[in-house]
């Protein structure tokens, strides 16, 4: 266990995480909480295995992000295309993409995509046919929708994919390389789609896959992520709870006029929560109900998501403050049921913690 401290006791968070630990919810997990200027405690604990020989988890180990993706990559690309006008929210998906097209979806919108309410059913095994990315995005135009848009709202990362691809043809830039711009000039080095092999040692193992017949260590978990290449507006992103709280301490200054990323309108549009009946989301973020991951104790303001390999980012720009939680809850067990009773938990004991501080 490693623990850097500045000036608050975390102590029962700490507790928290070691008894997630002792009871095999995960192997290792690495925790960051702060605010717009400052890191106030960081965690790192257990092994990158459940093999007491392997690596003892630290602030760089690095973890794949899983849906994080979403949040961190794409929807901040699509944020900064809104602040650049190369596209609307209320903009057509068939301005975009011509091959959308089809009665049911020709009013289908920028927005619908980013709020999870464009009709598309929420996931398909497209991997197993081992398509390539043109015919992803040729499946997806001709898909059915599954309900009318924006008469509900279904989480879906068939979305999320053709938003990356989206993103993609607004610059003729891969969604890598336009990422990899943003993430440089904002000094959050340690977030990257492919990471690089000289991460391979700190790099937290996800599991073993029988489709790919090994375990995978710095390999994109999300098999469909996988099949595109490790490069998808879903999932792909890699990296450490050192930069992925960089980023939130850049989200939480650009809320109050900083404009490191977006600009803070743009920001308040994006994390506002849509009017979609028993949606909490807003565009591309998710937004606090007493029933979410985070808990019950952040503002009604907080945004954040979840990551299926066991990740999380929340934040609150009303008391101002992010939690970034890193796992790999995947590893050997899988018990979906046991992370989400242990991250409301954490997220109560972090809050009850930060609300002594003057």
């Amino acid at each position: 266990m490693a623990l850097e401290c500045y000036g608050v006791n975390f102590n029962s968070v700490a507790e928290i995480i070691e008894r997630a630990i002792s009871k095999k919810i995960f192997p290792c997990a690495c925790l960051e909480i702060g605010r717009t200027e400052d890191i106030l405690w960081r965690g790192a604990f257990g092994h990158l295995s459940y093999d007491r020989k392997s690596t003892a988890a630290d602030h760089n180990t690095i973890f794949d992000l899983a849906s994080l993706t979403k949040v961190i990559a794409t929807t901040t690309l699509a944020m900064q295309h809104v602040d650049a006008r190369r596209w609307a929210l209320s903009d057509y998906v068939t301005q975009h993409l011509r091959s959308w097209c089809g009665a049911d979806r020709e009013l289908v919108t920028i927005e619908d995509l980013l709020a999870h309410t464009s009709g598309l059913q929420a996931y398909l095994p497209l991997f197993q046919e081992r398509v390539d990315p043109q015919q992803y995005k040729e499946t997806l135009c001709r898909l059915p929708l599954q309900y009318a848009p924006r008469s509900e709202s279904v989480y879906s990362d068939l979305g999320f994919i053709l938003l990356g691809f989206l993103i993609e043809g607004l610059t003729n830039m891969s969604l890598d390389d336009q990422f990899r711009n943003m993430a440089e000039s904002s000094g959050m080095d340690d977030l990257q789609f492919l990471p690089p092999n000289r991460w391979k040692k700190r790099t937290a193992p996800t599991g073993d896959n029988p489709l790919r017949g090994r375990c995978l260590v710095g390999e994109v978990h999300d098999n469909n992520g996988w099949t595109l290449g490790g490069v998808a507006g879903h999932t792909g992103l890699f990296g450490s709870t050192s930069a992925v709280g960089r980023f939130a301490r850049v989200i939480l200054g650009d809320f109050r006029g900083g404009q490191t990323l977006v600009s803070p309108a743009t920001l308040q549009t994006f994390t506002r929560k849509t009017n979609i009946p028993n949606s909490s989301r807003a565009l591309g973020w998710d937004t606090m109900l007493p029933t979410s991951s985070c808990g019950s104790r952040f503002s009604k303001s907080a945004i954040g998501h979840t990551g299926f390999t066991g990740t999380s980012l929340w934040i609150d720009p009303e008391i101002d403050l992010y939690i970034a939680c890193l796992t790999n809850r995947v590893h050997q067990t899988a018990d979906s049921n046991a992370m989400q009773r242990f991250r409301p938990e954490l997220h109560n004991a972090a809050i009850r913690a930060f609300g002594v501080i003057d």
